[in-house]
């Protein structure tokens, strides 16, 4: 089995806040990120894709068409974006690294023809990434 990852870099907002809790609990489990005027992350996302190389190509997948997908799927629908206030996805759960990268798969999974799917890894922050495997 050969793994191929691709990165690709966007930009969007976020603040994580519960309705139903007070303020001072939302500060409290959430900190910063309760701020109520939102704040913003420059995310890099890695989507990797596992098989066996094409016999007459040598690619698991074609490294540029991969870079496409995630561009059409995933950049172009959240780059500057306010996840919380500009898409659907969140509408009902917090926009949590956690549940943005199985969003993220949601929308890659049915694309990709001829691989599978292995991961996509999520970096917030220097510090704070999230991996999901489809589990």
């Amino acid at each position: 089995m050969v793994y191929l990852t691709r990165k690709e870099h966007f930009n969007a907002a976020h603040r994580l806040h519960n309705a139903n809790w007070s303020e001072e609990k939302n500060t409290a489990v959430f900190g910063r990120c309760a701020n109520k005027n939102w704040h913003g992350h420059n995310y890099d996302v890695y989507v990797t894709v596992k098989g066996e190389p094409d016999p007459d190509t040598g690619f698991i997948m074609n490294a540029k068409e991969l870079s496409s997908l995630i561009q059409r799927e995933i950049v172009h629908r959240f780059d500057h974006m306010n996840l919380n206030m500009d898409t659907p996805f969140f509408q009902d759960i917090q926009p949590s690294t956690e549940n943005f990268v199985k969003v993220m798969w949601s929308l890659l999974e049915p694309h990709i023809k001829g691989c599978r799917l292995h991961s996509i890894r999520l970096q917030e922050t220097e510090n704070i990434y999230c991996e999901y495997f489809g589990e």
